[in-house]
């Protein structure tokens, strides 16, 4: 079994569990391979629009944590898999701030995941996972839900397009998180040929997907990123499927992944 997007005590907005604490309880439940994906250091130039600027992980850190994973890595060897990775994201415009900062970090790397957190419209950037209220009013200022998750499918779809360099992640990250919010509103959007139409579109392009199981904890999700008949078509694809609980605590590591993988083989 493998968990493959796991944070860590380097989260700014996470926990402080320790790396030892993710791992251990990755042994007792029996999972033999795991990558912790922390959240990469925002490009440079780039503004977070957080109220706490908390998104991604202090490049001065960087080095770190990559040294601590690799210490890790050599200790647990006999008894898991450990990678090395990063959550990367996708920020429209700063695509070259991104390839530059993967082609200095992308060596020490094992793993890495690209995610699309930011969406822009005009000259502004949101965190479209931040909070309820944050989704809902640049869905009003974008001109309504629909062409919110338009926009979305748009920036995911050029993220996998995007030449980000030979380091370029290989996983999309949760491609439906979108989603987070969806019981914060009353629309119902049907949004199943855009999901198609990027697993496809990953499907051409060599990517992994990231089968995350974090929105099943959120109150307004309550639904895997992607949902589970989206899996399904990943699969008859035959895209890698890589579980990831997007664990902030170790409390959460590997969260619904038994009822999951009862619903779908991954």
């Amino acid at each position: 079994m493998r968990d493959g997007h796991i944070h860590t005590p380097f989260c700014p907005h996470g926990s402080t569990d320790s790396f030892e604490e993710y791992i251990d309880k990755a042994i007792e439940s029996g999972f033999k391979e795991i990558s912790f994906t922390e959240h990469a250091p925002l490009p440079d130039g780039f503004i977070d629009p957080t109220p706490d600027k908390d998104s991604g992980m202090d490049k001065a850190y960087l080095k770190d944590y990559i040294h601590q994973l690799k210490r890790l890595k050599e200790h647990y060897k006999s008894k898991i898999i450990i990678n090395i990775g990063l959550e990367v994201d996708y920020i429209i415009g700063f695509e070259n701030q991104t390839r530059h900062f993967l082609n200095e970090f992308g060596p020490f790397l094992d793993d890495a995941i690209l995610s699309v957190h930011f969406l822009k419209a005009e000259d502004e950037y949101v965190c479209i996972d931040f909070s309820d209220k944050v989704y809902l009013q640049f869905a009003n200022k974008v001109g309504g839900i629909a062409p919110m998750y338009e926009l979305y499918y748009e920036t995911v779809k050029k993220s996998i397009l995007a030449d980000l360099g030979p380091y370029k992640p290989t996983r999309i990250g949760h491609p439906t998180l979108i989603h987070k919010f969806q019981l914060a509103h009353s629309e119902q959007i049907d949004d199943s040929l855009r999901i198609k139409e990027i697993l496809t579109l990953m499907k051409k392009h060599h990517y992994e997907l990231d089968f995350n199981s974090a929105g099943i904890s959120k109150p307004f999700c309550k639904e895997p990123y992607p949902p589970l008949p989206f899996v399904q078509f990943a699969k008859e694809l035959n895209i890698p499927i890589i579980f990831g609980s997007d664990a902030h605590t170790a409390q959460d590591l590997h969260q619904h992944h038994e009822a999951l993988q009862q619903k779908i083989l991954f």
